[in-house]
């Protein structure tokens, strides 16, 4: 059975293939391809430590992992940013089952590159009840090895579609982090990891919700 955000990528995915141009479509699979075949991106793997990390929340409040480890396992997914469709569905979902999270004793983290005010913007348009922080120049995805360099073709393409990722990041480098998501348990070791080239391949929040009870029996 689909999921409901499962549902929702490939209704927005048949929109896509509708309208936009074959030349468009056949560029944004080729930077798939060439991440997949790169060493970019590739994340940390299952049973690896965690970096710790402290990043600005979206309330102005700074945010270290470890600190939130003391309490309970955290949920890190990181998502490419507001201007991204997926993305916003993806943290809609999450928000859908973040009360069962908290009765896991477990705590929900969404990290992107963009500014504090893009991710205070994103969490009050969606009305997250969970943390957003604000990783400007990917430093922390640079330490899970998620980040990526846009390829100038699609940084082309990105600008002709009004995608300024540019302004929502703060800098100029069009470097994002392929979208991961890591179940880490309370000693900092890496219990889940879910992470893809492709950034309409993301974790099922509901199957990630399964695999914390599954930690926590």
């Amino acid at each position: 059975m689909k999921t409901e955000m499962t549902q929702q990528f490939e209704q927005y995915l048949g929109k896509f293939k509708t309208s936009a141009s074959e030349d468009v479509q056949n560029k944004m699979a080729q930077a798939i391809e060439e991440l997949e075949a790169s060493e970019e991106g590739n994340g940390l793997s299952k049973g690896t430590k965690a970096p710790d990390f402290t990043l600005p929340a979206a309330d102005g409040t700074n945010v270290r992992l470890y600190e939130k480890l003391k309490q309970g396992p955290v949920i890190v997914t990181f998502y490419r940013g507001s201007w991204c469709p997926y993305c916003n569905m993806e943290l809609r979902a999450y928000q859908q089952i973040v009360n069962e999270i908290h009765e896991e004793g477990a705590e929900l983290i969404a990290v992107s590159p963009e500014t504090p005010d893009q991710s205070l913007t994103t969490q009050e348009k969606h009305d997250l009840e969970y943390v957003v922080l604000s990783d400007k120049g990917n430093e922390v995805a640079g330490q899970f090895n998620l980040v990526y360099q846009l390829p100038d073709y699609l940084v082309d393409v990105y600008k002709e579609k009004g995608l300024n990722v540019d302004e929502h990041n703060g800098d100029d480098r069009w470097k994002l982090p392929v979208s991961a998501t890591y179940i880490i348990d309370t000693d900092g070791t890496i219990a889940y990891e879910y992470t893809k080239s492709d950034y309409k391949d993301r974790a099922e929040p509901s199957e990630v919700l399964q695999e914390l009870k599954a930690l926590r029996k």
